[in-house]
């Protein structure tokens, strides 16, 4: 039985259960494949790097209170952070990798650097 290339269409010679002709058919219609995952990971990871930059900025020293006009202003999107962490006292921290935030009254945040 003829098998052909699922890239390329050329015919495959070799092994019984060979699927691709050449390692560059195989790696350019895997690669398709994943391109739609691969951009979403790429959009999140992106997000999420820009508003660990952007409290990291915020908090020189590792605490800072700041209005959610500046957060706002430099960018930082408040739906993309990498976990959520909760105190014994109810209180809720959003962190982007080891930055975080905790929302006050009136549209202030408190920004911190997780301690090990």
């Amino acid at each position: 039985m003829e098998k052909n290339c699922p890239e390329c269409g050329e015919k495959i010679i070799g092994r019984i259960d060979k699927i691709f002709c050449s390692d560059q058919c195989r790696n350019t219609y895997n690669n398709r494949q994943n391109r739609a995952s691969t951009n979403l990971i790429r959009k999140i990871n992106s997000k999420l790097q820009k508003n660990r930059r952007i409290l990291a900025k915020l908090a020189p020293e590792g605490k800072a209170t700041v209005h959610k006009d500046i957060l706002l202003k430099e960018g930082f999107d408040l739906n993309y952070f990498t976990n959520i962490y909760r105190t014994k006292a109810g209180t809720t921290y959003y962190y982007c990798y080891e930055m975080g935030y905790l929302p006050l009254e009136n549209n202030f945040y408190v920004v911190v650097r997780k301690q090990d």
